[in-house]
């Protein structure tokens, strides 16, 4: 047994229910066999007994009430509820079309002629039409019946034309298919007609319905040839080969001999010259079944619904009325292998056979199913006459146990030469259902039984067990032991100790020897569903309605570990991996695997759809199957071992890939390079090699050239991959051009014969447009801009033609006023000529460029941009310089720049020089002079009066040194 820590499990192999009532068809070469299951057709590979493929998956599809499957195994028909007809191309499960059946109610049988180019439909509407397959239209509707059609059958002789139907109006009608006419009606029967056979020449008919009689017709006259009574209801009537010997069978070669299968489950066989019975079948499994039911003679019930004779595989398939499909060796009758269409839930499962080979089942009936894992052959075991409950296996695996509601313990024995099970002892003496059993673990020795009356009882095994007779078991002691109903039991890895699970919410441990009480494990808050031992530790483990699995101290019987997780009932638990492990199953159909050491759930296995009530593992703990009540059987396989080896070569193989993409890319190999990135699932490393060659001068077509080299599954992976770009504005792009590109360049056909298109589709959109969005705003915002700088161009050039005439106009008014400084009456010497020219020049200057700063304003505010800070400097020069610079203080234009009313008149004033048709020299005059309004407001000094300040000082002998200091301090401040 490994001790290695298992990590996951996988299905190995599954047995679901494929089979819930209907006709049973097998192929023409007999490998499958097509059975109806609700709304979908099972097709059952008859070999490895496993679904090979199912037709109409899905589930809002309506049930389906009839098949057929023609001659040639090439055309499937099935009509459903919802009275449409589909034909399907079934190997490859492909559906070519549906129609309408037109029928007005749901089709009850089908039939195919021997061409497999026309097929008939009887409904229940009592009308029966026949459709051609090639051409595609219906060529006949017949009318004549009074009831539902219950079987249509087309003459072997393709040249008659001519169509068999029979109906519950217990008469059979012949069709002439070339007039659309009934032609013979045969009224011999007085019960529902349920069969209908050709001899090999097409001169006969024969028929067999529930009254218990087989009718031989001349199909030359239409007249009986002979009624046959058969003592029974009989559901299907089947012909041997006159040329073959069956010496088991006691037919002989040269006359015609029929075998019938009804309601007392046995086949017959009869001399249709002779009207007797030659052969009876003796142990049939369908009668033994009928017989553990203590099903009576009156029950008119049919045990087989239908039988159907396969020349290829040369058997007898008998169908029951509870979903057992058996197939018979022609030869004598005997059981070649056996199906169970539907095993309801699943109770209890255990391995069974000294390799293992199978498991037995019990389901919620009174049968015991052994399956064999390779074939899942099935074995009924019957004995029980109600349901069973619980099941156990010795560990040598050829003794089974089981517990029944007929409050009774039988066990069962394997022949370890034919595999065959049979009954060798039976314990009765609970007057209860006994709901648990266990057998002893290192010796055959005793028998453990729990029942709802609240009992346990010891059972001692026999030495010898004979297969032939069956012994009675004798309990040795009895002891109650719990208050209400007990669920589990189990028995110690040494036989020393017993274990037990009730409703009462307790776990008991018992003396095997004696029964005594040794302990109480409390602790759940519900009812106690399954208790096991470990293996290897003194501890036990304990499941719980209450979702949580426990494992108590056998030292001290108090709770050392509880492991929380299922959001239901905790049904079944196991021990794994040498009780390092456990392995358990809820009502939610989930198995968890956990570990004990540090109480961790460390995988989850979600297959079944209802309650789990079944788990078990074989020795090595390698193989788990688990048992549900959505009727379905799943083997799981250890794959711990196996991902690992897959993980390390997967990352093996990662690496090399890197390495070559590396290599690629410095190749620059860009088609090859981008495959390879595909292949790794690696998105953003294919974006980023587009990039790359977005970045060469040629990027647009090379890249384009590159998208359309690829192949349809790599173009579907790029689009998969442009849906994650595409929400990135960084990579928008790329993720267009890309999406562009392959729109323009592969046709709509080939596109949306991708598997992802339209999922792809669907995740683009909200993106993209979302960035179209976005780009429309950009380009609104770009047309605004533009239209900005056109009219502020259109502006400049205005302005340099003011700004010319403006720099005469200064000129004219500075000489001017430099003429006026020079009167030859106020007596100035050279040197004050010489320092007014440069105090002119200087103001010339300070007046341009306060002309400057004022275009910059009105510039600013037509642009609808608030204006900085405007630094005007006022530098006043002393009294001997002769001269004062005219600068701006930018603290007193902080302040102007808050009074609004100043800065509307600068605007007003530059608006209204812009309007007025003046010259540019009146222009600059007008301006000057409310600049000099406005600074001798706010304190500024304009030249005339700074000079007649300086003479009126210079006459009194004071200069204006120490108050210009003065202002430019208070200034400041």
């Amino acid at each position: 047994m490994s001790t290695k820590l298992k990590t996951s499990f996988a299905v190995d192999s599954r047995y679901n229910a494929f089979y819930t009532g209907g006709k049973v068809q097998f192929s023409k070469d007999g490998s499958f066999m097509l059975c109806s299951s609700g709304n979908q057709l099972q097709i059952l590979d008859v070999q490895t007994g496993r679904i090979h493929s199912t037709i109409g998956q899905n589930e809002e599809e309506e049930e389906i009430t009839s098949f057929i499957l023609s001659p040639d195994d090439q055309t499937l028909i099935v009509a459903g509820r919802n009275l449409q007809l589909r034909q399907w191309e079934w190997k490859e499960n492909k559906i070519e079309r549906t129609w309408k059946a037109v029928h007005n109610a749901p089709v009850t049988c089908m039939a195919f002629d021997s061409t497999s180019t026309l097929v008939a439909t009887g409904s229940a509407d009592s009308t029966i039409k026949i459709w051609d397959i090639i051409k595609q239209y219906c060529t006949h509707n017949l009318r004549g019946h009074t009831g539902v059609v219950t079987g249509v059958a087309f003459h072997p002789d393709i040249e008659r034309m001519q169509l068999i139907s029979a109906a519950e109006d217990y008469k059979i009608r012949v069709w002439d298919l070339m007039k659309s006419s009934c032609i013979a009606v045969l009224d011999k029967h007085f019960s529902v007609i349920t069969g209908l056979q050709f001899t090999e020449d097409g001169d006969t008919l024969y028929s067999c319905g529930r009254d218990s009689v087989v009718v031989v017709w001349d199909l030359h006259s239409f007249l009986c040839l002979k009624t046959i009574p058969v003592f029974e209801p009989v559901e299907s009537v089947l012909l041997l080969s006159p040329n073959m010997d069956y010496p088991k069978l006691s037919v002989v070669a040269g006359e015609q001999h029929f075998i019938t299968a009804g309601s007392k489950g046995i086949l017959k066989v009869w001399n249709t010259s002779k009207a007797a019975c030659v052969y009876t079948q003796e142990d049939s499994p369908v009668a033994l079944a009928a017989r553990s039911r203590e099903v009576e003679e009156s029950d008119q019930r049919s045990n087989i619904t239908q039988a159907i004779h396969c020349p290829s595989n040369g058997a007898i398939t008998v169908v029951t009325f509870d979903h057992y499909i058996i197939m018979f060796d022609l030869e004598g009758f005997e059981v070649k292998k056996q199906f169970a269409g539907y095993n309801d839930d699943i109770l209890d499962i255990h391995f069974l056979g000294e390799q293992e080979s199978h498991i037995a089942v019990a389901t919620n009936s009174e049968l015991i199913k052994v399956f064999e894992l390779s074939t899942w052959n099935c074995q009924i075991l019957h004995g029980h006459t109600d349901i069973v409950l619980s099941l156990d296996v010795y560990q040598k695996g050829n003794l089974l146990v089981s517990s029944s509601k007929d409050n009774s313990i039988r066990l069962w024995q394997i022949d370890g030469d034919t595999q065959k099970m049979s009954c060798v002892a039976v314990g009765q003496g609970h007057t209860h259902a006994v709901g648990a059993v266990a057998f002893s673990r290192l010796a055959p020795s005793f028998i453990v039984s729990g029942s709802q009356d609240c009992t346990i009882k010891l059972w001692s095994v026999p030495d010898n067990h004979c297969g032939n007779s069956v012994t009675n078991l004798h309990a040795n002691m009895t002891e109650k032991a719990h208050e209400k109903d007990i669920n589990s039991i189990t028995v110690s890895p040494n036989d020393k100790l017993l274990a037990t699970g009730s409703q009462d919410r307790t776990a008991k441990v018992w003396n095997a020897s004696s029964l005594s009480l040794l302990g109480v494990c409390r602790g759940h808050r519900r009812g106690i569903w399954c208790v096991q031992f470990s293996p290897v530790d003194q501890c036990l483990a304990t499941s719980s309605s209450d979702g949580t699995i426990k494992i108590w101290s056998l030292s001290d019987f108090t709770c050392v570990k509880t492991f929380e997780g299922h959001d239901t009932s905790v049904l079944k638990v196991i021990f794994l991996t040498r009780g390092m492990q456990l392995m358990s199953s809820g009502s939610d159909g989930l198995l968890k695997l956990w570990n004990i050491k540090n109480n961790e759930c460390i995988k989850t296995l979600d297959e079944h759809t209802e309650k789990a009530w079944a788990l078990t593992a074989n020795k090595k703990g390698d193989i788990i199957v688990s048992g549900a009540a959505d009727s379905s059987i799943i083997v799981w396989k250890d794959t711990t071992e196996t991902e690992i080896e897959e993980a390390k070569a997967k990352e093996e193989d990662t690496i090399i890939k890197e390495q070559e993409l590396s290599n690629l890319l410095q190749q620059k190999k860009y088609l090859k390079a981008i495959g390879l990135a595909i292949t790794l699932e690696q998105p953003f490393r294919v974006l980023n090699i587009m990039k790359e060659i977005l970045s060469q001068p040629t990027g647009q077509q090379d890249l384009a050239d590159t998208v359309l080299k690829l192949r349809m599954d790599q173009a579907d992976a790029v689009l998969r991959f442009s849906v994650q770009w595409n929400t990135n504005s960084k990579h928008c792009h790329v993720a267009q051009f890309v999406l562009s590109v392959v729109l323009k360049g592969y046709p709509p056909e080939e596109l949306m014969k991708l598997p992802n298109f339209k999922a792809t589709v669907e995740g683009l959109l909200p993106y993209t447009e979302r960035h179209f969005q976005r780009m429309k705003r950009l380009q609104q915002q770009a047309t605004f801009t533009d239209y900005t700088w056109q009219c502020m161009k259109l502006g400049q050039s205005d302005r340099v033609k003011d700004n010319e005439a403006s720099h005469s106009a200064t000129n004219m008014e500075t000489e001017n006023f430099v003429g006026k400084t020079q009167d030859p009456k106020d007596g100035a010497s050279q040197e004050m000529v010489d320092e007014t020219d440069d105090l002119g020049e200087r103001i010339r200057k300070a007046v341009q460029q306060r002309l400057k700063e004022l275009d910059q304003i009105s510039e600013k505010q037509s642009g609808g941009k608030t204006s900085e800070s405007e630094h005007i400097e006022v530098d006043k020069g002393n009294g001997e310089n002769d001269g004062e610079n005219v600068i701006t203080n930018e603290k007193t234009n902080l302040k102007a720049k808050k009074k609004n009313k100043n800065k509307k008149s600068d605007l007003t004033d530059l608006q209204r020089d812009q309007e007025e048709e003046t010259s540019p020299a009146e222009k600059v005059t007008t301006r000057l002079e409310h600049a000099k309004k406005k600074k001798t407001k706010k304190g500024f000094k304009t030249p005339d009066s700074m000079n007649k300040r300086k003479v009126h000082s210079k006459e009194n002998g004071i200069t204006e040194t120490n108050r210009s200091s003065k202002r430019r301090k208070s200034s400041a401040k």
